[in-house]
Order: C-alpha cells, then sequence, then structure tokens
C-alpha cells in the first residue's frame, strides 16, 4: 500500500468512518472534528517512517462541555464500527482523543481558558505547543470553535512579538563576540560550540522575522527550509556551522548578519541599522552588534508589563530560556507546574515596578 501522509489520511479517516458513526448515532451532537496536537503529521513532516509508533488513522473530536459525557459512548460506538485497517493501515480508535476546546487548551498550554491571557503569559508558551493548536487540518468546525480557537492563537501580539525579536538579538551580540575571542586564542571547538549556538539563534530570530512559530529541534531546520530567507542564508549559516577555523565563521557570520539586517530594516519596526559589521572595540573581529538592535527594538514596546520586562531582562520566552526537553513539554503538566515558569517572570515584572516607585 502506497503511503499517505498522516493529514490525508486522518481527512478520510473521519469522512469515511467517524462521521457516519457520529451521524447514525449522534445525529444530535454538535461537534469539531481535526488533525492537531503533537504528532510530525500534524506539522506535514510525517514519512513512512513516521508510521512505526503514534501515528495511523486518527482524529480530534470537540464536544461541547455540556455533551462530553457522551465521549465514552462515542468511544464505544467507534470501536465497534472501525475496521481493523484504513487504506492498509491499522486502526486503533484509543488514538482518536475526544476532548473540549478548554481541555485541550489546558493541556497545550497550562492556561485556563475562561481566563484572560496576559501578554507576559505567551513567553510561557512553547512555539511547539503553538503550532500544534495552529497547525494540522480541521475536517468540521460546528459553530466555528476551532477557527476561533487558532485565530486567538494564529501569532505572538505585537508587543511579545517585539520583545521576543529583541531577546534574539540580545542572544546573538552576547555570544558573536565571544565565538572569535575563543578561536582568536586557537580553542576551535569553543568557537565551532558557540558557532552553534549563533546559528540556532539567527535561525529562531529568521523564524520571528517571518512571524512563523518555530517546531522543536527536529523539525528546526526542516521548516527553516521553507522560509523566505532561507535560500539566501542557508549557505552561510552552513559554512558557519562547518568550518574549521575562526576566521572562516566569522567572514560567513558577517554575510548572515548582512542579509538579517536587511530583513529587519524591511520590516520597519524601527530606524534602520546598518547593513554591515563592525569592528568590536579594538580587537581585530567584527561583530553586528546584536545588543544594539535589541535595545531599538526594546524601545518600540507599549505594553507597561512587558516594557518593565524588557528594561530589566530581555531574556526571551521559555524557548530562549531553556532547551531542557521535559521543562518545555508543557503537555502532560500539573496545574502546579503550568504556572512556575509564568510566576517567575511576574516576579521579574513585579521587582522592577517596586524599584520604579
Amino acid at each position: 500500500m502506497p503511503f499517505i501522509n498522516g493529514i490525508e489520511l486522518c481527512r478520510r479517516f473521519d469522512m469515511e468512518v467517524v462521521e457516519p458513526v457520529l451521524t447514525d448515532t449522534y445525529p444530535y451532537l454538535s461537534y469539531s472534528s481535526a488533525l492537531m496536537g503533537p504528532g510530525s503529521e500534524v506539522l506535514g513532516y510525517d514519512t513512512e517512517m513516521s508510521t512505526d509508533h503514534d501515528w495511523g488513522p486518527r482524529v480530534y473530536l470537540f464536544l461541547n462541555e455540556q455533551d462530553i459525557g457522551y465521549s465514552d459512548q462515542i468511544q464505544g460506538s467507534l470501536h465497534a464500527r472501525a475496521p481493523e485497517r484504513f487504506y492498509g493501515f491499522p486502526v486503533d480508535v484509543r488514538m482518536s482523543v475526544i476532548t473540549t476546546v478548554p481541555k485541550f487548551i489546558k493541556g497545550c498550554l497550562a492556561i485556563n481558558r475562561d481566563e484572560p491571557i496576559e501578554p507576559v503569559d505567551w513567553l510561557t508558551f512553547p512555539s511547539q505547543s503553538l503550532l500544534e493548536i495552529t497547525r494540522g487540518a480541521v475536517y468540521r468546525d460546528d459553530h466555528r470553535v476551532l477557527y476561533n480557537l487558532r485565530n486567538q492563537f494564529d501569532y505572538y501580539p505585537q508587543d511579545v512579538w517585539l520583545y521576543l525579536m529583541a531577546s534574539s538579538w540580545q542572544r546573538i551580540g552576547q555570544e558573536e563576540h565571544l565565538m572569535l575571542r575563543s578561536g582568536f586564542i586557537g580553542d576551535e571547538l569553543g568557537s565551532a560550540i558557540i558557532a552553534s549556538r549563533l546559528v540556532r539563534d539567527i535561525i529562531n530570530l529568521c523564524f520571528l522575522m517571518e512571524r512563523q512559530y518555530a517546531p522543536y529541534p527536529k523539525w528546526f531546520g526542516t521548516a527553516f527550509k521553507h522560509l523566505k530567507c532561507s535560500d539566501q542564508l542557508m549557505p552561510y549559516l552552513w559554512i558557519a556551522q562547518t568550518a574549521t577555523t575562526w576566521r572562516e565563521r566569522e567572514h560567513a557570520f558577517n554575510d548572515a548578519y548582512k542579509h538579517l539586517s536587511k530583513m529587519h530594516n524591511g520590516l520597519k519596526v524601527t530606524e534602520k541599522i546598518p547593513n554591515d559589521v563592525s569592528y568590536f572595540y579594538d580587537r581585530p573581529f567584527k561583530v553586528m552588534n546584536g545588543e544594539g538592535v535589541a535595545r531599538l527594538i526594546a524601545n518600540q514596546i507599549v505594553d507597561a508589563d512587558m516594557k518593565l520586562l524588557a528594561e530589566t531582562r530581555l531574556i526571551g520566552n521559555i524557548d530562549q530560556i531553556t532547551d531542557n526537553t521535559d521543562f518545555r513539554k508543557i503537555n502532560g503538566w500539573t496545574d502546579g507546574e503550568g504556572q512556575y515558569a509564568r510566576t517567575a517572570l511576574k516576579k521579574l515584572i513585579l521587582a522592577k515596578k517596586k524599584e520604579d516607585h
């Protein structure tokens, strides 16, 4: 049987199996169905290799709060009528999730949908989790509940976006000269390690500048190839990543920085920045001065709390603060764990407010 990508397979499963079951047995229910949540197929990156685990015909069924009591009955009906194999792939109806929108959001982002989302809350949402809400495919959407949900989380609010871009430039500015300094004293390994960190930060900045959520590491480079800037930047970043000498890395990053400055100026969020690099103090190597760009962007933030946070710390969001997988995988956190990162960020804001008064 030829491979069918997950989005299409699940669309057929919804249309040919799930819809008939619900129409015949529960015609009075309104609901939405989609392929969302975790899984390479949600991002459209699944291949035949993906089929060896956690992959197959499935859907997310979203019921209204007052109808969630039907979930066990629906699961039983699907189990009774679903075939053992569907287009050649084994069927496990337990892979289909029956939930509500508030429960789904709590599982993805560890927030209560009934409470207002403050700008600082967005910094605690892993970008992969935001992709799990906004990517995939919607197959049916009674009362447009999924449309409204995906529209709400379509992208970061303006001031959050500015804060994250400023934080990315800050990260670049903090380490761009360290890569050169370590190479200058003969530590090529140390220089290469820092170069890899810079490549990652630049790619993350590119996602932000093109207003796209970045996926988790497995698909980070794959998704980058789909950005508009990829063709121009990829050759420079690949040289920076694979170079054996610090001078090669310097030249590659300098070329990349020139293109980044053009991209930044095209956004028109600050005054124009130079499209060339400059010497780092009196040292024999050149940098982009990322921290200077960060300050220009941070000055454009309007929201009071985000502005205070930018003045206190340009630490970015949870993805920029840590690359620890267990910490970033917010799915499945308890209520207490889900509040941890949010509380830490808000403490920074409160500390700055007290300082100002």
